[in-house]
């Protein structure tokens, strides 16, 4: 059986969920899944299907992509991927996109070859690429992470193990992370070496450049500022985080071609994750290696949140996953292994913002990423002197993890109908339009 002491969980999480993603990470996945099929092919595909879990579908409908000049939809990307043939980019996959390709891509969608399903009713990622060309056929599937190619086949022959043992094999990690107590994470972060630290410094120093350019859209961030200049916020440390991050998530919503450094395999909880405790820790002056093991925490609690809500869950991942790491982050960086003020942080977040639903990625997420950073910030606080929601109040838990646990519950149990009933609104708006 494997251990806390067999595998370092924290490289684990950095290695598979935290990494540069230039747009939204859902459709940016559907062109890594159809640049993979494609590269397969090795001929040009006549005919394309691919078929979507409702998530992925949820997230991918309504943001814009880098690099297509602000056009938006999954189809595009689907598109895009398969005429680059480009999985070696991965998460920056639309780094291969241009004015050329796009059109191009923009053809192959009003030509109707290019096809799109949602799978009904499946939890978690699946992007499942079909393509046929004169001579060939492929599938690729990506499942269990963005990144994870589950399975392969051309010409009806296996080539990729199956599905169900890969994401046996990618999942070794998050089986040991959710036996994982508070108090182990803050021991995994407070082991990391100096290559975990300099990978968590670039994740602040990308998020941001891409903040700082995001200033310049008259956007989320942008209105922020104007209430800052006129008055009616004050310059203080929640306004200057939440201009920040908001900044940071209009760029990304609005399709720049600037990559951010993701957390839990989303850039916007990348933005919550690591801006929110950098900021707050160098208005704080705090030490700047405890600043980066705070991050760290706050990486490994945000992972750990979503094992029990769901990687693509019906509630939103900034605010209730990353915000949850945020104050967690915060309270560690005043109080150190602060159990009791840790546990009423994140008990806060949850009460504070547990119900908060995930309609898809697109320019509002900017909106929610702003309000979990003003609930991560005022829970912290809290925590750090000990107030807190406790268990005597609605679904709180008797400790931090089972507050997190009973959100995982009504997640996938009370909220079962949430997404298919968001996913259908969706298609009704396009009916008569491709998906």
């Amino acid at each position: 059986m494997l251990s806390f002491n067999s595998m370092n969980i924290l490289k684990e999480v950095l290695k598979r969920q935290v990494y540069p993603a230039m747009g939204c990470t859902e459709p940016v996945t559907v062109a890594l899944a159809a640049s993979h099929a494609a590269k397969l092919l090795g001929e040009p595909a006549r005919e394309a299907l691919f078929i979507l879990d409702p998530g992925t579908y949820k997230n991918g409908m309504g943001v814009t992509l880098p690099n297509t000049n602000g056009q938006k939809g999954n189809l595009l990307a689907a598109a895009i991927g398969l005429l680059a043939a480009r999985p070696d980019l991965k998460m920056e996959i639309f780094r291969s996109a241009n004015s050329v390709l796009v059109a191009k891509a923009g053809r192959l969608v009003k030509s109707g070859s290019v096809q799109m399903t949602v799978l009904p009713g499946h939890q978690g990622i699946h992007v499942e690429a079909r393509l046929k060309g004169r001579k060939h056929s492929a599938v690729c599937v990506i499942s269990e992470s963005h990144t994870s190619l589950t399975y392969a086949e051309k010409d009806g022959r296996k080539l990729l193990g199956s599905a169900r043992k890969s994401a046996r094999q990618t999942t070794q990690y998050k089986n040991l992370l959710r036996r994982a107590t508070i108090k182990d994470m803050l021991r995994m972060a407070e082991r990391m070496d100096e290559k975990d630290q300099a990978y968590i410094r670039k994740g602040v120093e990308m998020n941001l450049a891409a903040a700082r350019q995001g200033m310049s859209l008259r956007k989320v961030g942008f209105y922020l500022q104007d209430l800052l200049r006129k008055g009616y916020l004050q310059d203080d440390v929640f306004s200057s985080a939440k201009i920040l991050t908001a900044c940071a998530t209009d760029l990304r919503m609005d399709g720049r071609a600037v990559p951010v450094m993701s957390s839990g395999e989303s850039g916007n909880q990348g933005i919550v994750a690591i801006l929110v405790p950098y900021s707050v820790g160098k208005a704080f002056r705090v030490d700047d290696g405890a600043i980066c093991r705070s991050i760290a925490f706050s990486h490994l609690l945000n992972a750990y949140v979503k094992i029990f809500t769901g990687g693509l869950a019906p509630v939103c991942g900034c605010a209730i996953a990353a915000g949850v790491g945020a104050a967690a982050a915060i309270v560690y960086q005043r109080n150190g292994r602060d159990i009791p003020g840790i546990t009423l942080a994140v008990n806060n977040v949850i009460s504070d913002l547990g119900g908060m639903l995930c309609d898809g990625a697109k320019s509002g997420c900017a909106l929610k990423v702003v309000s979990s950073t003003d609930s991560a910030i005022r829970s912290a606080y809290m925590g750090i002197h000990h107030y807190g929601i406790t268990s005597r109040e609605g679904f709180v838990g008797r400790c931090a993890e089972e507050t997190i646990q009973n959100l995982g519950r009504i997640s996938a149990v009370g909220m079962a109908q949430v997404d298919p009933t968001i996913v259908e609104i969706m298609l009704g708006k396009q009916a008569g339009s491709r998906l």
